[in-house]
């Protein structure tokens, strides 16, 4: 599984599966040096003061202090569940992104080129009139396959047939690396098939949850309705969907649960999997279907597949087809006609994220085109937007890294000599990607047309689910990434024991590279991004990985033992904070990211004092040199979010609200205490006791 820096939200599953891949920024920010002199920039003009709201105490609220200003003078807008850095990179990229979909769009391309293939899909997708014309006729063939069920065995055809599609009806199934042998692929089954983000969803007893489940009924119903069943029948059975939904979520791991390497990690023939926990799936011959033969599937939670049988065995054959309807529904609403569309952002965007209004369509477009074939557009984005020669400079600055984290495992007390020696092992193999893959992915077997927007869409979860099948019984390609290069996200993968860093992630929006002086550099790219990725390969996860990617235990029980003894600090600290009301950040199940974020500000920190900047130092925009090195980590996370969006975020994220991630790891920084002058007392104070002291 990959963890990921995530300055944009995404879940655990969704990293587990490689989803949905977040746009990014047009330019990446210059390499900061020890030979480079920082340029001298007067108050007035500096960028990051710019930002600051200085009547904000920095002992109180780091996070105000230093993006208050920016913050108030850029409300969310009305299309947006949130607002900052990452949302400008993104309005930046968009231009570009959008010229040269428009440009493939006029041209007479010849058939099956990338240009045929990028113009149809944005010609396709930006047709309105169309897309109403067709309505749902799009799903007539996928909803025939429902109306055709007579049982339990005709859902499961229906599900298994779904999942090129990418629908995810039941079950969650993928083929990702072997916890265990990072040299094979392995096919995985997951826990799967809510419609609600995430299991505490059913559950949750905040006022704010239970008003989105009541309102996720009623979207059933809306929905069952738009594709013909009258209001009083479709108001009948939602509830009995939402209880069926409610019972796999009953059976499904919590979040943090779910962060346990090795408890979800069950290795089982399919034949053992159809006889100890589904005797109702044949799962040999149901993947034969697919042409596959996996001598072994990792099963994630046994005990959710062995509920599940027994749960289809024990609906009635109405709900199970309600259910998948609705399923259906959602996952192709987008690329539907308005009211599809309409219905879709009324729950997904309005309910569940708190925004007001739609985006623009040309921008969900740029979305959905990166999901579908992101990587053609990033061969083109990196030609044009980002010079081969910034490579080198990013991997200098992974250098420059990972030489401070070699220095700081050398000279912890906590450690023992063996353990140590097995870690400097582990980050003397981390592979670092920097920018753009050196070999592209072949998109030559993607079929895109002008039928429907709808169809380009199946065609691509088609692709992509044909992609994943052809790895099995290959050698691992390590050089694939998961990420496109305009992506504004980063992630370490500890099957491959590797930092994948796209172009995106290392832009300042708005900001000529000179007047990134080297203090924000090292903040902003250095610890929030580049340490931020090293660190997971160490964090209370990815530490059960060794230098292979395998997941194996290669600490000593008391070294083991003194790491998670100092890990719960953090997880208790988080676990004390309350984003709102009667709703505190799960620290455990963020454990992994908060680690991360402390861990990159020691290594950013450290890397950050062997620079002239730091040696000479001389002030800019009146700011110290180590005040500008916090407050460029913390312009990493200067955003912003709807009420709606912090709640869904808090029960579905491994990720904590960006706020917290500024001040929970800044609150056990000494250097932090005395750059700012932190008092005891004041809320960003610890006494030295309760600090978190990990690396």
């Amino acid at each position: 599984m990959h963890m990921m820096l995530s300055r944009s939200s995404r879940s655990l599953r969704a990293s587990l599966v490689a989803a949905a891949l977040l746009a990014g920024c047009t330019h990446a920010r210059p390499n900061a040096t020890a030979a480079t002199a920082p340029p001298v920039v007067p108050a007035r003009a500096d960028f990051l003061h710019a930002n600051m709201d200085t009547t904000v105490d920095p002992g109180v609220d780091f996070f105000e202090y230093a993006n208050g200003g920016w913050l108030k003078r850029n409300p969310i807008p009305a299309s947006e569940s949130n607002w900052g850095i990452g949302n400008v990179v993104r309005e930046e990229l968009y231009t570009n992104l959008r010229k040269i979909n428009e440009d493939a769009a006029a041209s007479s391309a010849t058939a099956g080129t990338d240009q045929q293939k990028i113009g149809d899909f944005w010609a396709t997708a930006m047709d309105t009139a169309k897309a109403q014309q067709l309505g749902a006729h799009p799903l007539d063939g996928e909803l025939a396959k429902v109306d055709a069920i007579r049982n339990a065995n005709d859902a499961l055809d229906v599900a298994f047939a779904w999942e090129p599609l990418q629908v995810g009806a039941f079950f969650s199934f993928f083929v990702v690396q072997d916890e265990k042998n990072s040299d094979s692929m392995s096919v995985h089954l997951w826990q799967g098939g809510l419609g609600l983000p995430e299991r505490d969803f059913y559950f949750n007893p905040d006022t704010g949850v239970a008003r989105v489940r009541s309102e996720y009924v009623a979207h059933v119903a809306r929905v069952l309705q738009l594709i013909g069943r009258d209001s009083a029948s479709a108001r009948a059975v939602a509830p009995r969907v939402m209880a069926f939904e409610t019972a796999l979520a009953q059976a499904s791991r919590k979040l943090e649960d779910l962060r346990d390497p090795n408890a979800n990690y069950n290795r089982m023939t399919p034949a053992e999997v159809t006889a100890k926990l589904t005797p109702s799936i044949a799962w040999a011959d149901r993947m034969a279907q697919w042409n596959i033969h996996p001598a072994y599937v990792i099963v994630g939670q046994p005990h959710f597949y062995a509920t599940l049988d027994s749960l289809l065995k024990a609906t009635p054959v109405p709900v199970l087809r309600d259910y998948l309807r609705v399923q259906l529904v959602d996952a192709y609403s987008p690329y539907l006609s308005h009211a599809f569309d309409d219905e879709y952002f009324h729950f997904f965007g309005q309910v569940l994220s708190g925004r007001k209004e739609p985006r623009a369509r040309w921008k969900r477009v740029l979305d959905t085109e990166g999901q579908a074939m992101g990587m053609l557009l990033g061969k083109i984005f990196v030609k044009e937007y980002f010079p081969a020669k910034s490579k080198q400079r990013y991997e200098n600055l992974v250098a420059a890294i990972r030489d401070s984290y070699r220095n700081r495992i050398n000279q912890l007390d906590w450690m023992s000599d063996s353990t140590k020696a097995k870690a400097q092992q582990k980050l003397a193999a981390i592979t670092p990607k920097v920018g753009y893959p050196d070999k592209w992915k072949d998109y030559s077997a993607l079929v895109i047309g002008r039928e429907s927007y709808a169809r380009n869409m199946m065609n691509a979860a088609r692709w992509r689910f044909d992609d994943a099948l052809s790895k099995l019984g290959k050698p691992v390609d390590r050089s694939e990434w998961d990420m496109t290069p305009q992506t504004y996200n980063a992630y370490y993968n500890p099957s491959n024991n590797e930092i994948v860093l796209p172009a995106a992630i290392f832009s300042v929006p708005g900001v000529p590279d000179s007047l990134v002086d080297d203090a924000v550099a090292y903040g902003y790219a250095a610890a929030s991004t580049i340490g931020h990725e090293i660190t997971h390969g160490f964090d209370d996860e990815g530490r059960q990985f060794d230098a292979k990617g395998n997941l194996t235990d290669w600490w000593t029980a008391e070294d083991a033992k003194k790491f998670e003894a100092r890990a719960a600090v953090m997880a208790k600290q988080f676990d004390a904070y309350e984003p709102l009301p009667g709703l505190h950040v799960n620290g455990k199940a963020g454990l992994g990211e908060n680690i991360a974020d402390y861990g990159g500000l020691l290594l950013g920190l450290d890397a950050f004092r062997k620079t002239q900047q730091y040696r000479e130092g001389k002030r800019i925009g009146g700011l110290t040199p180590i005040q500008r090195y916090f407050l460029g980590y913390a312009l990493g996370w200067m955003t912003q979010q709807r009420e709606a969006a912090l709640r869904t975020s808090l029960l579905s994220d491994v990720h904590s609200p960006a706020k917290w991630r500024v001040l929970g790891p800044l609150s056990n920084i000494p250097e932090f205490y005395e750059a700012f002058g932190v008092k005891p007392g004041q809320p960003m104070w610890r006494p030295d006791s309760a600090r978190v002291r990990i690396w």
